[in-house]
Formats: structure tokens, sequence, C-alpha cells
């Protein structure tokens, strides 16, 4: 099978190199970037084939692509994938705005191709033996959910995530995504309200963006659910984000953490501390998901729908802080 990779605006597109490697009988057939300077170093970096063009890259064949551009940018690179029959795999958000994450969704079931979301929140080993136990009964009903998506102000890794029209949005845009996709997987319910403030608490000179938000979200099933979504972390925390929930249930509690698999390892190299994790490795089963799901034929477990529903829950904060009020989706 042959995947390739379109763009690396994203820096996550660095990590699937290794990932798709990893799995037996998979190629990466090749790279290609709007910026040939970038892909040219990131393809010789990684002894990857590189394409001039997108159109050249989806001429050689692939059985699908992982699409890493900037979040408004996903939808000509999803057309141009559909239109040759290529499987997608979509950087989150999907979209900026909820018609292009529409569109991304219906050019992909016209086309008759699959598109899946990158949620690797969805292959964390904690999170999976939480969503297991909650689906065999132990834990009970579900009442309510807080959570956290805090991490560092992303500029060092790529500037264009501080950028309105590129980005869709700040912090909220960035984090809300992840939880939000997590407790719909749970909860098998939609949320219907949103209410949230914004603020620029944390790095008020840097950025144009709002850096911290809170979020209340009330689903259809009667849970609601908390969200502090802000890059209030410091340049020197040990990694660059992380995702935490409380989730409480009519037999108790529970607290997750999608990122404590990790030992905490200082070097005169990096002069701060980095976290290097073990175990299980969530960026490696999604992306084994992807090549599972174009091998069997089938929809993948993560689909672009759950995309859309995640980004009309940020954008649907967006106006809630807007206005000021509550608004439902």
């Amino acid at each position: 099978m042959k995947i390739g990779i379109m763009s690396f605006a994203h820096h996550h597109a660095e990590a699937y190199i290794a990932n798709l490697r990893a799995i037996s009988g998979v190629e990466l057939c090749g790279v290609a970037d709007e910026d040939p300077a970038r892909g040219q170093r990131f393809a010789q970096a990684y002894n990857a084939p590189f394409f001039h063009t997108y159109e050249a890259l989806l001429a050689s064949k692939p059985d699908g692509v992982i699409i890493c551009t900037e979040n408004s940018k996903h939808l000509p690179l999803v057309e141009m994938a559909a239109a040759s029959k290529i499987n997608v795999l979509c950087e989150k958000p999907i979209a900026t705005t909820l018609a292009d994450a529409k569109a991304v969704v219906d050019v992909c079931a016209r086309a008759g191709v699959l598109l899946m979301t990158a949620f690797p929140m969805r292959f964390s080993a904690p999170l999976m033996e939480v969503k297991a136990r909650l689906d065999s009964g132990e834990l009970g009903q579900v009442y309510c959910f807080n959570g956290t998506n805090q991490g560092e102000l992303p500029t060092k890794h790529r500037a264009w995530f501080v950028d309105p029209t590129l980005a869709g949005g700040g912090a909220i845009m960035d984090h809300t995504v992840h939880l939000v996709d997590i407790m719909r997987w749970y909860l098998g319910s939609e949320a219907v309200e949103v209410y949230a403030q914004t603020n620029k608490i944390f790095h008020a000179n840097e950025v144009n963006v709002e850096t911290g938000g809170l979020e209340m979200i009330t689903f259809q099933n009667g849970v609601f659910a908390t969200i502090d979504t802000s890059w209030c972390r410091p340049q020197y925390w040990p990694t660059w984000g992380g995702l935490t929930f409380e989730m409480v249930t009519e037999r108790g509690a529970v607290i997750v953490d999608g990122f404590k698999q990790n030992i905490t390892i200082y070097s005169h190299a990096n002069q701060r501390p980095i976290w290097q994790y073990w175990g299980s490795d969530m960026n490696q089963a999604m992306i084994s998901e992807f090549v599972s799901a174009i091998r069997d034929g089938r929809e993948p477990s993560v689909t672009g729908v759950d995309g859309l529903r995640a980004v009309e829950v940020a954008l649907a904060a967006y106006d809630s802080a807007r206005v000021g009020q509550p608004v439902k989706i």
C-alpha cells in the first residue's frame, strides 16, 4: 500500500513518516508541499521522494494521503484527493468554517473515498480503557465532565497556529476539538448548546488571537461539560500540550490524563525538561487504523463527520463568546 503526505505545515506530518514506515506492507510513496523549500528540506531529512506539486503526488496513485496543511487550507487538497479517488486522513480541525467542514465531508462521500479525521486521542490506551468500562456498564450513568486541554503557545512549532485566518482562531480552535470528540464518543450524544468566554491573559502582547478560554457544553442526553482550553504553559514546560478530564459517574469519578505515560529527561542539549513517552503510541495506532480501513474497504473508526461535529462546537464557542450568551447548535 502506498501513502503520501501533503504538506509539512503541521508538525505532526514529521511523526507520521515514522508511523507509516513502522507498518508492514506500507510504503511512504512521497511527500509534497506548496512551500518547495520546506518540502524538500523534510524530504531530504527523512529520505522520502519529493513531488514538486500536489497534483504530481496524486498522479503517482497513492492509496491514501495524509493532509497536514494549515487548518484553512484543508478543503482544496481534500477536493483534489477525492477527485483522484484517493482516501484521505485529514488533520484536525478539518476546516475553519462550517461550510468548509461540511464540504470536506460531502466531497469525499460523493467520490466514494474514505475520510478519517486525525483524532489520535481516540487511540490513547487510558482513554480506550475508560471507554470499554463505560460501555460494559461498570461505571454506570455519566453525569458530567471537567476537561482541560492546555499547552504552550505553539509559535515555536509553526507560526501559523496563531494566525486567525490560517488557524481559524487561537486556543479555542486548537484545543476544543479533541475533548469534544472524546465526549461525543463516550456519550453517543451530540452537543446542543455552548457557552464560552475567551481571554488573552497569557501572551497578551505576542499574538492577535485568544490564548485562553472556558467552555460549558450541554449534550442532548443532559450531560454537561466544561473545557479549559488555553495556551497557559510556559515555553520551558516539558511538553507542547496535554489533555485531562474528570468524568463523574453514578459509581464514582474517573480521572484521566492522556499524556501520563512518560518519563522526564533533563539534558544539557535541551536546557529544559522533556517528556519521553513510553507505552502506547496513539499516533501509531491512528495511522494503523487509517491503513486498516483502506485495506478492509470499511469506514474508519473516526470519521469525517466526527471532525465536522467537533468543528461545530468550536465555532459555536466563538459565537457564544462574541454575543455573551449560550448558543444552540
